[in-house]
């Protein structure tokens, strides 16, 4: 499984996009998911599973002006 376009080293079988952001350390407010190019909603990310094969994308997502 890729994260952010690197191998993720702490990938297993069953993990959600929620394990990831957790362990991964992921802390900021508002962040865009998406698994191989699809949006992953935050009520989403316990429910979604990652293969072995995905690619994930989180990005923190900020505002300025």
């Amino acid at each position: 499984m890729k994260l952010n376009h690197r191998e993720y080293a702490g990938f297993r079988e069953g993990m959600t996009v929620a394990d990831v952001i957790r362990e991964s350390r992921f802390t900021w407010p508002n962040l865009v998911v998406r698994l191989n190019g699809t949006v992953v909603w935050p009520e989403e990310y316990g429910n979604t599973v990652v293969g072995s094969r995905d690619n994930l994308e989180v990005i923190h997502l900020l505002a300025g002006g």
